[in-house]
């Protein structure tokens, strides 16, 4: 097996994604020091969050995680062909370890944010979105290109099927 540069420790676990699995990683950050962490399973849709978690639990800042999706873009690509599908993992997986080299901590800022929210178009769509966000203590600003609002509801003179005046 050939050994890949900053690799300290590589791992085989069928579900990584299990509190075993991350406690697991947590234990490995905490007692081999590790700075990075690359995991190659399943989709990030489903489990990047996880693993993100597991890295600040272990004091690592979250953004020195990278995840290489060997099921979809490997197994499930090519399930007749083992040969061609682990060649494939193997040169993901080593993309991946170099992307990780690369990574850095994304700062965390916070940024004061005024409640606020634009509506364009006063037909009946935009006004009942103007007073649903207005309803929930945001100001709205409506904004409609005709001289009345309305829209194509203020052009009818009775309203199904109540039989109301639409006017």
């Amino acid at each position: 097996m050939e050994l890949l540069p900053d690799v300290i420790i590589a791992r085989v676990n069928d579900f990584t994604c299990s509190d075993p699995g991350q406690n697991i990683i947590k234990n490995d950050i905490l007692d081999l020091g590790l700075n990075r962490v690359v995991v190659a399973a399943c989709t990030p849709k489903i489990h990047e969050s996880t693993y993100r978690a597991v890295l600040i639990e272990a004091g690592l800042s979250p953004y020195y995680f990278q995840m290489v999706n060997i099921r979809e873009h490997c197994s499930f690509v090519h399930p007749n062909d083992i040969k061609k599908a682990t060649e494939k993992a193997i040169r993901m997986v080593r993309g991946g370890i170099n992307r990780a080299r690369q990574l850095e901590v994304v700062p965390y800022k916070e940024i004061p944010v005024k409640k606020a929210a634009l509506v364009v178009g006063a037909g009946i769509a935009g006004m009942n979105a103007a007073l649903d966000l207005a309803n929930q203590g945001i100001n709205v600003y409506l904004v409609e290109k005709e001289a009345t609002i309305g829209g194509k509801m203020a052009q009818l003179d009775r309203i199904y099927p109540t039989d109301d005046c639409g006017i």
